[in-house]
C-alpha cells in the first residue's frame, strides 16, 4: 500500500517540474478592457492601464510639422489605409512620448464609431519578447499600435535582432493591424562606440556597420525634435499655465520660469512642465 501511495506522489512532482520548465503560455489579449495597455513579459500577457499619464496635445508645443505628420500617419492606420513605423528622436524632454500617447486619445476621439485604437507599451528591456506580443496581435480585431520609449542599445545587447525581424516582417510580413512607434536620443539607435568596436572587429566590417545602422532606416518616419530656445521654452509655460487657469502675473511667471530653467541648466517642454507643477503646488492648485 505505502508503494501504491507514492505513486500518485511522484507523479504530482513530475507534473510540477515539466510546469516549471515548460515556457509560458501567451495570454489572449482582452482589448475591449481598455485603451492603453502595458506588456508584462513575465506574464507574457498585455494589463490593461486606467489611468493613462498624458497631456492634452494641445499643450504639446513648438513641435507642429512633426505633430502633423505623426497625426496624419495614426489617421491613417486607424482607418486601415497604409501607415509607416515611426521613430522620434532628438532632444530630451521635448514631448517625443508625449505627442504618441496624445495622438493616440486624439485619434480615437476623432474616429467615434470606428474600432478603437490600441496602444500597447513594451520596455524596451523586453524587446527581445517583442515577436510573441506581435503574434498575439495580429489575432485581434483590433488595431495596435505598439509604443516603446526610450529604445536604444548598448554594446552587449543583441535583442536589436528581435526588433530587426518585426520591423522586416519576415515570410509572413508585419501584421496589418500592428504599427511600431518608438523614442530615442539617438538618430540611428546604436551608440557610436558600438559601431566602431564592431568596424575593427568584424571581418567584413561594412556589411555589420550596415546592418546596425540600418536598424532606423527600418522606420518610415524619422521625426526630428530639437532642443527649444528661450522664446519657445517661455511659450510652453504660459501655454501651461493658460491651460491650468494659474492666476499669475505673465512678467512674474516667465522671469520665474528662466531662474527655473537656470537653475536647471536646461530648457524643454518637460522642465516647463516641472517648473508649472512647483507653481500650481505653491499656489495651492491641482492640476486635474
Amino acid at each position: 500500500m505505502a508503494g501504491n501511495n507514492t505513486i500518485p506522489h511522484k507523479l504530482d512532482q513530475i507534473i510540477a517540474i515539466l510546469s516549471r520548465i515548460a515556457p509560458p503560455v501567451p495570454t489572449p489579449i482582452e482589448a475591449e478592457k481598455a485603451d492603453c495597455f502595458i506588456w508584462n513579459p513575465h506574464q507574457l500577457s498585455a494589463e490593461p492601464v486606467k489611468k493613462v499619464n498624458r497631456v492634452d496635445i494641445s499643450l504639446i508645443s513648438r513641435v507642429d510639422n512633426v505633430r502633423d505628420i505623426l497625426l496624419s500617419n495614426t489617421r491613417c492606420f486607424a482607418k486601415g489605409l497604409p501607415a509607416n513605423n515611426a521613430l522620434l528622436w532628438g532632444a530630451r524632454g521635448m514631448g517625443k512620448s508625449s505627442l504618441i500617447k496624445a495622438a493616440h486619445a486624439l485619434i480615437n476621439k476623432e474616429e467615434k464609431g470606428i474600432l478603437s485604437l490600441k496602444l500597447v507599451e513594451i520596455h524596451r528591456e523586453d524587446i527581445d519578447t517583442l515577436p510573441l506580443l506581435m503574434n498575439e496581435l495580429k489575432k485581434s480585431k483590433y488595431r495596435f499600435i505598439l509604443f516603446c520609449d526610450d529604445l536604444s542599445f548598448n554594446c552587449e545587447d543583441i535583442s536589436y535582432k528581435s526588433l530587426k525581424t518585426v520591423l522586416d516582417g519576415g515570410i509572413e510580413g508585419c501584421p496589418p493591424n500592428v504599427l511600431l512607434y518608438a523614442t530615442s536620443n539617438r538618430r540611428h539607435l546604436i551608440p557610436r562606440d558600438m559601431i566602431e568596436n564592431e568596424r575593427s572587429t568584424a571581418i567584413n566590417p561594412s556589411e555589420t556597420i550596415d546592418e546596425k545602422v540600418s536598424l532606423s532606416d527600418r522606420f518610415g518616419l524619422w521625426l526630428g525634435f530639437h532642443a527649444c530656445s528661450q522664446n519657445d521654452y517661455l511659450i510652453m509655460v504660459e501655454n501651461y499655465a493658460h491651460y491650468y487657469h494659474l492666476e499669475e502675473q505673465i512678467e512674474r511667471l516667465r522671469k520665474d520660469a528662466l531662474e527655473w530653467a537656470a537653475i536647471r541648466g536646461n530648457r524643454s517642454g518637460r522642465v516647463a512642465w516641472q517648473f508649472i507643477q512647483d507653481i500650481a503646488g505653491r499656489l495651492g492648485k491641482r492640476l486635474d
